[in-house]
């Protein structure tokens, strides 16, 4: 599950927000197996899709996160959740895109990495009301 200022993201909806105003993020990951999972790493990266195939990662002049973009999860047991929370600030209006990908994060493996991409969170970065 995705919160993004309190409400549910649903892939088709584009979040509104403030440009200068911190957007809480709330990500929940749900372990519905039978047996215990992780350890992963939570990466979250925002992104700007100029809608011709190419995808703009290098947003450090138009997005801060509030606290980090990543953050390693250790176990989570059968039935049961981890939640991680943190921020976006967004400098400038425009639209962004949020990628939220869990990857293993054990050595002892010997099988390459494997990643888990939710779909892309659209958020619209407006100028602030007056």
């Amino acid at each position: 599950d995705i919160l993004v200022d309190g409400k549910v993201c649903d892939c088709d909806a584009v979040v509104t927000c403030q440009v200068g105003d911190p957007v809480p993020l709330q990500v929940k990951l749900t372990n519905w197996s039978k047996h215990s999972v992780g350890p992963f790493a939570l990466t979250m990266m925002p992104y700007q899709d100029y809608q011709n195939g190419v995808h703009n990662y290098d947003l450090q002049d138009a997005i801060t996160f509030v606290g980090s973009n990543t953050f390693h999860i250790d176990t989570v047991k059968p039935s049961k959740d981890s939640v991680y929370f943190g921020a976006l600030l967004f400098l400038y209006t425009g639209d962004f895109y949020l990628n939220i990908k869990f990857h293993e994060d054990n050595s002892s493996r010997e099988l390459p990495l494997s990643w888990l991409c939710l779909p892309s969170v659209h958020i619209r970065a407006t100028e602030p009301v007056a």
